[in-house]
């Protein structure tokens, strides 16, 4: 019984160990790295290929789609001095889907009035047709460090 025991404990382990090495988890992570970049160069072309047609955004300022995002990120309303993301949570929801969470500053300023920051960044990935897009990006203020 122990020896049963002790071999499930080591098949758990090494179960969570091989979760924790999915090569799809770096591949994601600098996939919504390259999206923050993209956001600082107003780079459109980069948003237009990158979210699924069906994105889903959530801000605080409201809900809204791809065609809103490309042409938001186009536009010169908002100025990026500054970013960093880090702390980043992976979840593979399926064979075709994954989830990043994650934390994000910045120093941002859309129509003049600062980007609440840092915030909670949710993103969830689905395969399409061999392709990773973004189906949804949802943005959380958190509290004012101290």
């Amino acid at each position: 019984m122990i020896r049963h025991l002790a071999a499930v404990a080591a098949l758990c382990l090494l179960s969570a160990a091989v979760a924790a090495d999915d090569p799809l988890e770096a591949e994601l992570i600098a996939l919504e790295k390259q999206s923050w970049v993209a956001w600082k160069d107003h780079d459109s072309a980069f948003y237009q290929r990158y979210l699924s047609d069906d994105h889903i955004e959530i801000q605080p300022h409201g809900v809204s789609g791809k065609d809103r995002v490309v042409a938001g990120v186009a536009s010169p309303a908002c100025k990026v001095d500054d970013y960093s993301v880090g702390e980043f949570r992976f979840r593979r929801l399926g064979p075709d889907s994954a989830l990043l969470v994650y934390r994000a500053q910045q120093s941002t300023t859309c129509f003049g009035k600062p980007v609440p920051s840092p915030a909670i960044v949710t993103s969830i990935y689905q395969r399409r047709d061999g392709q990773w897009f973004n189906i949804l990006f949802s943005q959380n203020p958190l509290p004012a460090e101290k």
